[in-house]
């Protein structure tokens, strides 16, 4: 069968003024304009003139995809910038506006997160009086050049940053970022950490019970005074150390309990009690051919001051794991996968405009979507984001031109309907 078209017969030229790259951009652009991200960014941030569109500009880049500086130039390209509220500044600009920032500036940039995350939930985003979990964990941000201000070697042998982040377990949202050096120990902060954690989650609206998990890096007795302080309860990996080893072999064999695991694996459940609290164990079966002298079990030990049986725990704990899935897609789908700058406040800054639009991404789908659980960045750039548009004007109203059998036509439709009735 003969194709009607073949491609070495098209003639391209880039010469469409009034074409739009990632049209979908018209949605995340309303719902930052509906948050207020520019304006509060100029009231905050004391740094060069009009942070706002500076900032705004990174952000919306990242959400398109956009892993280094140079990549904010697409949102320069035909009519892609009248999509958005805010004016697009060159990638030069933005090297220079993120070069400026101080630790200070930093932190004030962190309170706008905060701030756009209050708003966010204000509008239904948010757990309300729900039970919440929060996910601590870290991550190693790789980097390749050794003239990076504060990138180092740490625990994994590898040159990068080290930074800390809290999330929540039902959507995925990044609630609290911290940027620190490469050689940062895992609990470096930590303690104060959960405290400025629990606080922004509190200050954005969420009422209900709070439940932190974490493994075994951050287990220290002032990260779990720092939950009994604030009236979280808390499910938190402990080392294998001769105290704990100690109190796991002193419990008898009836005590195990069995439960569900892999398709290929054995596993049991059993409590004890460790420095007054409940500590479970699971132990999990070895099945290949191991010598006498090693033990036929794996175990795993953490400490809980929550309610519920141990297998009902146990089966929370693991399901911890999901912020391995919100860190993924921080780096892969938000730009935090490169750390553009040789300066350390610029990369710390990047960071948590990097964390703005991993979030952004998330309340669109909540808001204009209806999605209630975690979701891909990448499942909603191409269905809804990286989509071609043409903007034409017509009595005086501007227009935007979207393919025509587009398979979520529909849901975007509806989703920009949704956002433009959000009201503050």
């Amino acid at each position: 069968m003969q194709s009607l078209h073949t491609p070495s017969d098209l003639s391209v030229m880039f010469d469409d003024n009034h074409a739009v790259a990632n049209a979908g951009l018209a949605l995340a652009g309303l719902l930052s304009d509906k948050l207020g991200l520019e304006e509060l960014c100029d009231e905050r941030i004391s740094i060069a003139p009009f942070p706002g569109r500076r900032a705004a500009t990174l952000v919306h880049a990242l959400v398109v995809g956009g892993t280094c500086i140079d990549d904010a130039d697409v949102l320069r390209s035909g009519s892609t910038s009248a999509v958005l509220a805010h004016r697009v500044m060159a990638p030069s600009t933005l090297g220079t506006f993120l070069r400026g920032f101080n630790f200070g500036n930093v932190r004030q940039l962190d309170s706008v997160a905060e701030a756009l995350m209050t708003r966010a939930w204000a509008f239904g985003a948010g757990p309300g009086e729900a039970p919440m979990t929060i996910d601590m964990d870290s991550t190693i941000c790789e980097v390749h050049g050794k003239h990076k201000q504060g990138a180092s070697y740490g625990y994994t042998n590898v040159l990068g940053f080290h930074p800390v982040l809290a999330t929540r377990a039902e959507t995925g949202e990044v609630l609290h970022l911290r940027f620190r050096k490469g050689s940062a120990n895992t609990q470096r902060g930590a303690q104060r950490f959960v405290r400025e954690v629990v606080g922004r989650v509190r200050r954005a609206g969420a009422s209900g019970a709070l439940t932190l998990r974490c493994d075994s890096g951050f287990f220290s007795k002032y990260v779990i005074q720092a939950c009994r302080d604030h009236d979280v309860r808390y499910s938190i990996t402990v080392r294998q150390t001769p105290v704990i080893a100690r109190a796991i072999n002193e419990i008898t064999e009836d005590a195990w309990t069995p439960i569900d695991y892999t398709m290929n694996g054995e596993a049991w459940v059993a409590e004890t009690l460790y420095q007054g609290q409940r500590l479970i164990i699971r132990r999990t079966k070895l099945h290949e051919p191991r010598p006498a002298l090693f033990p036929d079990y794996r175990y795993h030990a953490f400490v809980s001051d929550r309610e519920g049986d141990a297998i009902f725990l146990d089966a929370d704990h693991r399901r911890h794991a999901v912020v391995e899935l919100a860190i993924r897609d921080l780096k892969e789908g938000s730009g935090l996968e490169h750390c553009p700058s040789g300066d350390f406040n610029a990369n710390a800054a990047w960071a948590v405009l990097a964390s703005i639009a991993h979030n952004l991404v998330r309340w669109v789908g909540a808001l204009g979507l209806g999605f209630t659980g975690p979701l891909v960045a990448k499942t909603i750039r191409r269905k809804f984001i990286a989509l071609p548009g043409r903007l034409t004007s017509h009595s005086r109203t501007r227009q935007l031109h979207l393919p025509t059998r587009w398979p979520w036509a529909a849901q975007w439709s509806q989703c920009f309907a949704r956002l433009v009735k959000l009201q503050t």
